[in-house]
């Protein structure tokens, strides 16, 4: 029993550190550093008047049409996110409707996560989507190249990433590291063609039904999240995303 006692503290004692060293990894190159002695102070302050804690985790909600990228945060004692940030898309690519094949410039839509941390970025910084993902695949089709690497971004151009400002970009870069620091695995990126509200949905069914099935899947985690600020349990099931 000792003997696995043990096991298990040294387990999480290394857990701990890995968290603490992707940080001290970051920040050991120059845009990152910049970005905490920029951006740090000020966003310590407002994470501790929010009452977040030390360690936090992160939603990032972005939605085409508004051209909005939301943060959303909590602490991990809390049960629920609450919104800290809204930042501006500073370019567009595409038009409504998910990413399906290599070079459409569309922005995918869908339920993906933080696959990649990029400090030297051509973009300045970036953190990468893991699209494609099953859902996606199954869209593009057997035989077919779904295309790849996106990310949000700096430097204000896109051929179907989500581009903020260098100025913003710093704030959501040094906020995911604080994230995944602080333990979370996988950051959720929402992406959506819209605010996903009945109306919304009516407007653009109009000009885009071909979409209508698939955005129903995508507005059952909209709703799902909007009532509860908390993250639905979302599958990838012969794909398609179903909703619980």
């Amino acid at each position: 029993m000792k003997l696995i006692c043990l096991t298990f503290l040294l387990f999480l004692s290394l857990m701990a550190n890995a968290q603490n060293n992707f940080k001290a990894s970051q920040i050991k190159f120059e845009r990152v550093e910049n970005a905490y002695q920029e951006k740090w102070e000020t966003l310590q302050k407002f994470i501790k008047s929010a009452g977040y804690g030390k360690e936090i985790s992160m939603v990032i909600n972005a939605y085409k049409v508004e051209g909005k990228l939301e943060i959303w945060l909590k602490s991990k004692a809390d049960k629920n996110y609450s919104l800290f940030r809204v930042y501006d898309f500073c370019a567009h690519s595409g038009t409504l409707g998910p990413k399906v094949i290599e070079g459409d410039k569309q922005t995918p839509e869908g339920f993906y996560f933080i696959n990649v941390f990029n400090p030297m970025s051509s973009f300045h910084l970036s953190l990468g989507v893991n699209y494609p993902n099953s859902v996606d695949l199954a869209r593009t089709g057997i035989d077919r190249k779904p295309g790849g690497e996106i990310y949000i971004h700096g430097n204000c151009v896109t051929v179907g990433c989500i581009p903020l400002t260098d100025d913003k970009i710093k704030e959501v870069y040094v906020l995911a590291v604080e994230a995944k620091n602080s333990g979370q695995e996988k950051i959720p990126v929402n992406i959506y063609p819209f605010k996903m509200t009945e109306e919304n949905v009516k407007k653009y069914k109009t000009k885009f039904p071909a979409q209508l099935g698939f955005w129903k899947t995508l507005q059952s985690g909209y709703l799902a999240f909007e009532k509860n600020k908390n993250l639905a349990d979302i599958k990838e099931v012969k794909g398609k995303y179903v909703v619980k």
